[in-house]
């Protein structure tokens, strides 16, 4: 079987398609991976012997401002499409199966892709919170805000319809015409299929019902991670307390670098512990030249976080799971699109804190700490890592061959 993986995003979006890659694998498929040609993501994928097809532009470039990406939103659009679609058609090959999640344009891309070639599509949602429900609002697109006196999800979800059909819509038509495919006349439901996958924790993220939809959940995808910590950061933990891991992955955060550390260090402080700071997309570094600062790049997570007393970070899927899995009192500094809903998931759960805003001070980060790190919170955190599983890949990975197996198409 051969099968190919697409997605376009940050390194949240990249690390399930290497697990669901991995596990693939070992059940003697060919598999490889369209992701964009970011240096980070090539080298996780060839530490697990995985094939990197580049798509797109580099996403660390886009977010951080480096070489932002020109023209109108249906102009990018319209080019992630395109590319998505040549760099999967020519990736894909003889290929049985085409799986992807991602910005929606490339996954429109994607599915064109796999349509043309006759093979069977695979939508995946990394969140709930991208599938149609009753249960959850829609993400709202820039410059497309919905109604403020409409609260029922239910209609807010009908209006996105019209939402992704008036940003999307054409775009997506206008290249299904050009490869010589057929109209669609809503996007979302074409691209996301009649029965997606959700790739999620059951504990972490459920999928509440009735709904909209009923999508294969098979719990999330995890890359098992048996790189060793550096030596200087295990002497680093071993010197004293527990301390304090802090990192917002690819988020820039808004602020100065300068204004950001200076306050997480000094809320850290403030409750008497040591501090592990991840550089990230942020680039944090320290603010002084103290030894209870410690600052890592790449690090695994899976290592780390058993060893810290409490994660600070932005609500990343991949991170919350990480110190969920651990056992760690979390607290959550959401920014943006899903993230607010991993916060408010694991406040509901009695597992972490969510931070009220995406603009963290001293004095508010130190509040949301003192929380986290009492004795209440560690101990309910402790009680869900037992029930937070890690076979997602693997169950996505045979439900796939099954598929392929019996010659099921997309809906």
């Amino acid at each position: 079987m051969r099968v190919v993986l697409s997605t376009y995003g940050s390194r949240g979006d990249v690390e399930p398609m290497a697990a669901l890659a991995v596990r693939l694998r070992e059940r003697g498929a060919e598999v490889r991976v369209c992701a964009p040609p970011d240096e980070e993501f090539a080298k996780r994928l060839a530490d697990v012997g995985v094939e990197l097809v580049p798509a797109g532009p580099s996403v660390r470039e886009l977010v951080t401002g480096v070489r932002p990406m020109a023209g109108s939103i249906q102009e990018r659009a319209a080019r992630l499409t395109a590319g998505y679609f040549e760099a999967v058609s020519a990736a894909a090959g003889d290929a049985d199966a085409v799986v992807a999640t991602g910005l929606f344009p490339t996954v429109a891309g994607a599915r064109s892709a796999a349509e043309k070639l006759g093979v069977h599509f695979a939508y995946v949602a990394l969140q709930p919170t991208m599938l149609p429900s009753p249960h959850h609002r829609p993400y709202t697109y820039p410059g497309h805000p919905f109604p403020e006196d409409v609260t029922d999800n239910r209609v807010l979800w009908e209006l996105h319809v019209g939402v992704m059909n008036e940003v999307f819509g054409g775009v997506v038509n206008e290249h299904r015409a050009t490869v010589g495919l057929p109209r669609v006349d809503d996007v979302r439901t074409h691209v996301n299929t009649d029965r997606p996958w959700l790739a999620t924790d059951p504990v972490l993220g459920p999928w509440e019902r009735p709904a909209g939809v009923d999508p294969v959940q098979s719990g999330a995808w995890i890359l098992p991670d048996d790189r060793p910590l550096p030596a200087d950061l295990v002497a680093f933990l071993e010197a004293g307390e527990a301390p304090v891991y802090v990192g917002f992955g690819s988020m820039p955060m808004g602020e100065p670098k300068e204004t950001i550390a200076g306050d997480v260090v000094a809320a850290v402080r403030a409750q008497g512990r040591r501090i592990v700071v991840a550089r990230g997309w942020a680039d944090l570094a320290p603010i002084d030249g103290a030894d209870d600062c410690f600052v890592v790049g790449e690090v695994n997570q899976q290592a780390l976080f058993p060893r810290v007393a409490a994660v600070v970070h932005h609500g990343g899927a991949g991170t919350t799971t990480a110190a969920a899995r651990a056992g760690t009192p979390q607290v959550l500094v959401p920014q943006v699109v899903d993230q607010p809903y991993w916060a408010a998931r694991v406040a509901a759960l009695g597992i972490g804190v969510a931070h009220d805003g995406p603009v963290p001070t001293a004095a508010s980060l130190s509040a949301a700490l003192g929380t986290a790190l009492g004795p209440e919170l560690r101990a309910r955190a402790a009680a869900v890592a037992g029930t937070v599983r890690a076979d997602g890949a693997a169950v996505a990975a045979e439900h796939l061959v099954e598929l392929v197996g019996a010659g099921r198409r997309p809906a």
